[in-house]
């Protein structure tokens, strides 16, 4: 799909569609108000018979009827202005243009809103509607083989930038590009099931991306994993017979004094609950519990491509979780790579397992600021729902950058307390601490157990449990893997390159 920003009015796009947003309860104004002078008046009819009412997400398609060059406009309701941000912003245009496209269109340009009653710089949504766009676009369906369904867009434009901004909105829209084409990226790897998408086949995609943008990789295999002693990561893969792999990619493009930045994804191919079986009902959703690592991939690959300058490394502890005569139990101990013993009380707490190994293996790397995301608990889901990621960590500074690089990339994010009063709750008799921590502030003693292994390095940790999945459509965006994390990840990576804002 071809992206391009325009000076042009939306009543000058010769498109096949152009898309306006109108506030509830509110008059007219910007693109809207010119679409309605040249359709006589049309929109403000039908807003004053209800029939266009603005509420966040509804869409009115019209056909112009040759009275604009565009063939039809599609009325995008961005609801009242005391609630309206960003994220309402690229909710509105995702679901327009997704309908647009199941319509037939192919051209589609998307309108400004210059004149709204509230402050809209252009940047940041050229950059929301762009992204807005890709996710919206994404049908999730790669392993059907039916045809007949609507071709995918040519060309998407965002029209109504001042000729000053042109040149810096072309640099953002690219940027927004790469941003949505990781995120659908991402969002494949999560849909495509278990027997495809093994730790085998994780370190393959690595290895593609390695050989396309040029980024280093490694690829530790079982073997080496016994010998530098990873028994966290070898304990939760020992009951599959696709053995476990840490990968790790490396963008090397920052200063010898700058900060080295390292995305740590837990890369659970399927999570059965090993010996501590899961329910059964929901068990088919567990091939997305390796959506963080799918996020680090496609944030990896997107950072290659724009030949961000920085140093990044990106690792991904990848195994299945199953049982078997091999399976580690509870009551079992294991020595990590950081030196700690784990009591295993559940072995369906083996994310925070793989992770533990990997955050003590990219220290070693020499790794100044970590942040790892993961689909971590399912406490988080009961703390934030499906509609936010918890974000956790020792230095603030980091913190407070990871929830500003979430808001600029649309993608919800919460912090969660590291109050030292939660910490007993993992102590064990036997070990060094306890894998689980009961089930009172689940998402907080499993980023609690995280921390045991991040030394005096800067972290930050992203719980994206509630977030990575959509269990059904929705007017936005498709049912599966919402490619969570991955966006934010990226907007961490350009804060730390200086790039854009």
């Amino acid at each position: 799909m071809q992206i391009a920003v325009s000076a042009d009015r939306a009543g000058q796009y010769q498109g096949d569609a152009v898309v306006v947003g109108v506030l509830q309860k509110s008059l007219l104004a910007g693109p809207a108000a010119e679409v309605n002078a040249a359709l006589q008046g049309l929109l403000g009819q039908l807003l004053d018979a209800g029939e266009i009412r603005g509420r966040p997400g509804e869409v009115t398609i019209l056909h112009t009827q040759g009275r604009l060059p565009a063939a039809r406009v599609a009325v995008v309701g961005l609801g009242e202005v005391a609630q309206f941000d960003l994220f309402v912003l690229r909710r509105a245009f995702s679901t327009a243009v997704r309908q647009l496209r199941d319509r037939g269109c192919r051209r589609v340009g998307l309108a400004l809103f210059p004149d709204a009653p509230f402050p809209l710089r252009a940047e940041p949504v050229v950059r929301a509607l762009v992204e807005a766009a890709y996710v919206g676009l994404y049908r999730g369906d790669e392993c059907k083989t039916e045809a007949g369904l609507p071709p995918e867009l040519d060309e998407l434009t965002v029209l109504g930038l001042a000729e000053g901004e042109v040149d810096s909105a072309r640099a953002i829209a690219e940027a927004a590009r790469h941003a949505g084409e990781a995120t659908n990226y991402a969002r494949l790897l999560v849909n495509l099931p278990a027997n495809e998408v093994t730790p085998a086949r994780l370190a393959q995609e690595a290895s593609e991306i390695a050989a396309e943008t040029g980024l280093a990789l490694r690829v530790l295999e079982l073997g080496e994993l016994q010998r530098l002693g990873l028994g966290a990561l070898l304990a939760v893969g020992q009951g599959s017979a696709n053995a476990p792999r840490l990968i790790v990619l490396e963008h090397r493009r920052g200063q010898p004094d700058r900060p080295v930045l390292a995305f740590i994804g837990k890369g659970i191919t399927f999570d059965s609950g090993g010996i501590s079986l899961k329910p059964p009902a929901d068990m088919h959703l567990m091939k997305g519990d390796m959506a963080g690592a799918a996020a680090v991939l496609a944030a990896m690959r997107a950072v290659a491509r724009r030949q961000l300058p920085l140093t990044l490394l990106g690792l991904i502890p990848a195994a299945e979780n199953l049982p078997s005569a091999t399976a580690f139990r509870p009551g079992d101990v294991v020595h990590t790579y950081g030196g700690k013993t784990v009591e295993i009380i559940s072995t369906d707490a083996e994310g925070r397992m793989i992770l533990a190994d990997a955050l003590a293996y990219a220290r070693e790397l020499g790794a100044t600021h970590l942040v790892d995301v993961a689909t971590l608990t399912g406490a988080c889901i009961i703390a934030l729902g499906h509609v936010a990621a918890a974000v956790l960590g020792v230095d603030n500074e980091l913190v407070e950058a990871v929830l500003e690089a979430g808001d600029q990339a649309g993608e919800r994010l919460w912090r969660l307390p590291l109050f030292p009063e939660y910490r007993r709750q993992l102590d064990s008799k036997v070990a060094d601490l306890k894998n689980v921590g009961g089930r009172p502030a689940g998402a907080i003693t499993g980023a609690l157990f995280l921390k045991e292994f991040v030394g005096d390095v800067s972290w930050a940790h992203l719980d994206i449990a509630g977030a990575a999945f959509a269990e059904s459509d929705q007017p936005h965006q498709a049912e599966g893997g919402t490619g969570a994390g991955t966006r934010t990840l990226l907007a961490l990576a350009e804060r730390f390159s200086g790039g854009l804002p």
